[in-house]
């Protein structure tokens, strides 16, 4: 397989993406695969089943919101009843609903199994077409990791002359004229 930017050559079913300008070969695998149709992704006909990952944290989830709504209730009913309602429910609630609904949530999410994966129609595998000419479809040619040379001519171009180059002043020369200006004004 050829990378459809660049033209490199790539290890069948092996890589990702192109290994010389990254281009992302997923797309192309499933093309090719395909014979050249863009797979199409159909959802399965029946009732869509729920996983039981999903419904355990769905189940934790209302248990812990539940706990928002009960547990004040029951809270308010014993404080009016004073004695006629026990207590003890609402400590209860609280305990079930804010405690045992995040572990139902972390237990599903932790120990439950997943969605099923999703199931693709209407591919097949990757058959090469025959060949036909020997000459277009001949062994392959390396591609070099850089692009060719450029085709000008390098005869404009001339080696610089490093001994044209100007010495920066030294720092000495700099600092003895300051001193020998502060000399000549001092002694005005």
């Amino acid at each position: 397989m050829f990378c459809p930017q660049c033209g490199q050559q790539q290890l069948p079913g092996v890589v990702r993406f192109c290994s010389r300008c990254g281009f992302p070969l997923d797309g192309v695998m499933q093309l090719l695969a395909s014979g050249g149709m863009m797979p199409m992704y159909r959802e399965p006909e029946g009732p869509k089943v729920e996983s039981a990952r999903r419904r355990g944290v769905k189940q934790g989830g209302m248990l812990f919101l539940l706990g928002a709504i009960v547990v004040p209730i029951l809270g308010l009913f014993a404080g009016y009843f004073n004695g006629a309602f026990p207590e003890i429910l609402a400590g209860l609630a609280a305990i079930i609903c804010f405690i045992g609904g995040p572990l139902r949530m972390l237990f599903a999410a932790l120990f439950e199994e997943g969605a099923p994966p999703r199931v693709t129609f209407g591919t097949r595998p990757y058959v090469s077409p025959p060949i036909s000419s020997p000459q277009q479809f001949g062994p392959p040619t390396h591609n070099a990791a850089l692009p060719p040379p450029p085709a000008q001519s390098a005869l404009g171009w001339r080696r610089p002359n490093t001994a044209e180059l100007v010495n920066p002043p030294s720092v000495t020369e700099n600092t003895t004229r300051l001193l020998d200006k502060e000399d000549r004004t001092g002694n005005q």
